[in-house]
């Protein structure tokens, strides 16, 4: 999951987003690598959080500073695709509220940016009676949560839908789908471009510091985001969006480090092509409350495949993506991790 942190070492406390106008003027191009805001970090949460900026205060300066030497190389390009319509969360959160809301939002951009998507649809499926309450309750929960197009299903309709599938009832959420989730990511990102934004790739974020200068008669803070062998930023404010690399770059803003990031690398099964044809979309078991994931599922994918999975293995390193990824440092701070020894 990608966390999102604000840098908050500013004395007096820094105003919200929205007093930003208002507080600070606006910086003129001229001012070389100056901003109003510099986002750490080029996945989606990062861009998402640049191009809403820029969408809401189109004169302010803001830039985005990413490791990799382009955008949603990671978990935003590593995904299962999926369309969630908010189901699964406690009724009357922000996480529930957010997902029926923005689900909608998502296939309308996608519509504007003609990124393809599927609304393939997913069935949660109880293949035991133990299982069907729990079933029945997240089947209240999502009405409860506004996904108002929730159907239960017996074990024949819910053939109807995937004909090669057995249970004893099923969910059935017809719009659930699929997507590239790292295109999504590209086209926000090129949408903050055309706004005037910069992203800046290659640039690993290794310290932050904070200069005082005098600026039109007035005293101002500015935070400075470094990296190695690259131009400082300078900028009033910093979010940083960097997801894998949340807790580090919080220590370098002199935050908590916690909750720590333990890297866990989910594998998935490929159906052989010429058997892809037997899952039309989604397939989802009743979550088991005794682990906090979804369950193992089928999941269709835009480029045709079907996957299985996932399982949760201890990775190696933060971006290990195959089981021979290794990287020390990553390692050595999984040893001193206390829940794992």
């Amino acid at each position: 999951m990608a966390s999102v942190s604000v840098w908050t070492r500013l004395k007096p406390a820094l105003p919200p987003l929205q007093g930003l106008l208002r507080t600070y003027s606006v910086s003129s191009s001229n001012e070389g690598n100056h901003y109003d805001l510099v986002v750490v970090g080029g996945g989606i949460v990062g861009l998402a959080t640049a191009r809403e900026v820029a969408t809401r205060y189109p004169n302010m300066k803001i830039a985005v500073a990413e490791k990799e030497n382009d955008v949603a190389l990671h978990q935003s390009g590593h995904n299962s695709g999926v369309l969630h319509t908010g189901i699964y969360y406690t009724s009357g959160s922000l996480k529930a509220r957010l997902c029926v809301r923005g689900i909608k939002m998502a296939y309308e951009y996608c519509d504007k940016k003609r990124i393809p998507y599927r609304k393939c649809g997913k069935l949660i499926v109880a293949v035991e009676n133990e299982e069907v309450p729990r079933l029945q309750s997240l089947y209240d929960r999502g009405r409860e949560n506004g996904v108002a197009d929730l159907r239960l299903l017996d074990s024949t309709q819910l053939r109807d839908i995937e004909p090669h599938c057995r249970g004893k009832v099923a969910i059935h959420s017809p719009s659930t789908g699929i997507v590239d989730w790292g295109r999504v990511t590209r086209a926000y990102g090129e949408d903050f471009k055309e706004m005037g934004g910069h992203v800046y790739t290659n640039f690993k974020v290794n310290r932050f510091s904070v200069n005082k200068t005098l600026r039109r008669g007035s005293e101002q803070y500015n935070v400075v985001t470094e990296a190695a062998g690259k131009p400082a930023l300078t900028s009033q404010h910093v979010i940083a969006c960097c997801g894998l690399y949340s807790d580090r770059v919080a220590v370098l803003s002199g935050c908590s480090p916690e909750p720590r990031i333990v890297p866990f690398r989910g594998e998935y099964l490929l159906l052989r092509p010429e058997k892809s044809h037997l899952v039309r979309g989604n397939i989802y078991p009743v979550p088991d409350p005794q682990f906090p994931f979804l369950g193992v599922h089928f999941t269709p994918r835009m480029d045709g495949e079907v996957w299985l999975g996932p399982n949760a293995v201890l990775a190696l390193a933060r971006e290990g993506y195959s089981a021979t990824d290794f990287n020390w440092e990553d390692f050595k701070e999984i040893l001193r991790f206390r829940y794992l020894q």
